[in-house]
Formats: structure tokens, C-alpha cells, sequence
């Protein structure tokens, strides 16, 4: 039998399961990842319809930011996105090497020897990868069926037409004319290789986009919580707001994850987001959208 390298993990959530006799689909993700936010249903759908078959899913984390090393992050995702399935913490990305994997989300499929016998890179589509699947646990039957929503409902790939965005030092638009597809700010901020820090309460950031949803990687440093506003083309949001803004465009930093500011309700416009901080300290990673 060959063995999965699941060795090297900074620690297992729960149990290590035991693998041996078992299909086994390696799932890498990381906490912030719109990708692999949108890909859990399916993840949850498949570990729950194939466990009686003998199928075990393994996800692993391994963090693309610094804050994602934090494991009471990684439980809080976990919660958030109902998983039951087992998770490793790969903080030192041991398991990450080990597959050679350079991707979030990826998913490895094994057979009931350990050996792997596909993959599957991205989110959707995912009729292909459940066939495999199947094929491996020896079953024939329909396919389950997901119903998505809030911020795991299928980005609105018709209409996207902005890319993940990092907001690092030589990405940010200079001056005060914000091109499409560019981002900006406003106040003080102290802008690296890794993330851009507002530096006084009042700070602003902004991005020219067109795509149904708007979403941004934040983290609040030090500080407990941090309120912020949104603003969707100098206006409050209203109904285009995302789950984690009213309709006023209010909302509150408490930790580091993925923040949902924008969704737009009645067709896909070009449109800019701004959100502005009412305290120093927030940190912000990178938006992506959907």
C-alpha cells in the first residue's frame, strides 16, 4: 500500500482518520480563498453521499497569509462552513510540498490503496471530478445536487470581468482617477509586500470593478475590532450589500477571514467599491470577486 504524505502536519483538528481501505480526496484550501469558499458545498455534499461507500475526505490547510497560520482561524472557517470532514493544519506547507500542489483549492484523488489516481484544480465544474469519484468507490448512481447561497453561491462567470486584486506596493493606482480594474486610497497608509495598513482612523480604500460580487481579504492586526463603512459609487449600498455589510454599508472587523462588501441586485454594472475605516490598524490583503 502506498501511503498519502499526510506526514509533516503542524496538527490535526481532530483524530488523525485512519485511511487504510479507504478512497480517499485530499482537499487543499485555505481560509480566505473565494475559490474554495464557493467549492465547500460540494465538498460537504460529496464527504456526506459517499461516506457509507467508504470514501474519507482530508482538507488541508495550508495559509497563503501570514494571519492564516492562526489555528483558532482555521476552526472558525470550519465552523463557518459546516465541515465535518477531517482537517490538518500544514502551517510549515509540508503536505503542500509533498504533493508538489501549487493551487487553492486542489483536490487529489486516491484510490483504496493510496494511490492517487486524479486531480482537479479550481473551483467547477465538478460533474467530471465526481464521476472519478465514483469510479474509485465502485458506485453508479445521479449525482448529488447542491443548492449554493450567500457567499458560496457560483460566482456570475457571464459577467466577471475583474480579477483577484493584491493590494501590495507597485499594484496601487497613482493619483486621484482610479482606472477599471485598479484600486486606490485615500489618508494614510503604509502600503508592502504582503498587505497595505491604514494608518490613521478615516483611511479609505477603493477599487473600479465589474462583477457581480466584491469581496476583501481583511485582518484587524492587534486590534479587537475595527468599524468600517461601505460605499458603492459614493453612495451607501443598499440592496447591493454583501453578508457582511447593512444596507447602510456598516460593518465590523473582528478577525481575519474574507469579508463579503458587494452584491449587486439588479444586473452586473461597472461600478467602484470604497470602504473606509474608522480606526487605525486594519490590514488589508487582497479583493476578489464573483
Amino acid at each position: 500500500m502506498t501511503a498519502l504524505p499526510l506526514d509533516g502536519a503542524t496538527e490535526w483538528l481532530d483524530t488523525r482518520p485512519d485511511l487504510h481501505g479507504r478512497v480517499v480526496v485530499v482537499n487543499f484550501w485555505t481560509l480566505t480563498c473565494i475559490n474554495w469558499i464557493r467549492q465547500a458545498p460540494w465538498i460537504r455534499a460529496w464527504a456526506r453521499a459517499y461516506r457509507d461507500d467508504g470514501l474519507v475526505v482530508v482538507g488541508v490547510h495550508t495559509p497563503e497569509f501570514s494571519f492564516e497560520h492562526d489555528p483558532a482561524l482555521v476552526r472558525r472557517a470550519v465552523r463557518d462552513r459546516g465541515l465535518k470532514h477531517p482537517i490538518v493544519i500544514d502551517n510549515d506547507s509540508a503536505i503542500w510540498t509533498a504533493f508538489d500542489n501549487n493551487y487553492w483549492p486542489a483536490l487529489y484523488f486516491a484510490d483504496r490503496d493510496g494511490v492517487i489516481r486524479d486531480f482537479h484544480i479550481g473551483e467547477g465544474p465538478y460533474a467530471e471530478p465526481e464521476r472519478t469519484l465514483q469510479r474509485l468507490l465502485g458506485v453508479d448512481r445521479e449525482p448529488v445536487t447542491v443548492a449554493a447561497s450567500g457567499i458560496e453561491a457560483p460566482a456570475d462567470w457571464d459577467h466577471l470581468r475583474t480579477p483577484e486584486t493584491y493590494l501590495v506596493d507597485g499594484t496601487r493606482a497613482a493619483g486621484t482617477y482610479l482606472p477599471f480594474n485598479r484600486w486606490g486610497t485615500a489618508g494614510e497608509w503604509s502600503i508592502g509586500r504582503e498587505k497595505s495598513v491604514v494608518d490613521e482612523p478615516g483611511g479609505s480604500l477603493a477599487c473600479h470593478f465589474r462583477a457581480r460580487d466584491a469581496h476583501l481579504v481583511l485582518s484587524p492586526g492587534d486590534r479587537a475590532e475595527i468599524p468600517f463603512q461601505v460605499f458603492l459609487d459614493g453612495e451607501p449600498p443598499g440592496a447591493h450589500h454583501g453578508t457582511d455589510v447593512d444596507e447602510d454599508g456598516r460593518g465590523v472587523l473582528r478577525e481575519g477571514r474574507l469579508y463579503h462588501l458587494i452584491r449587486q441586485a439588479d444586473g452586473v454594472r461597472e461600478v467602484t467599491v470604497e470602504i473606509a475605516f474608522l480606526d487605525a490598524g486594519a490590514e488589508a490583503y487582497a479583493f476578489s470577486f464573483g
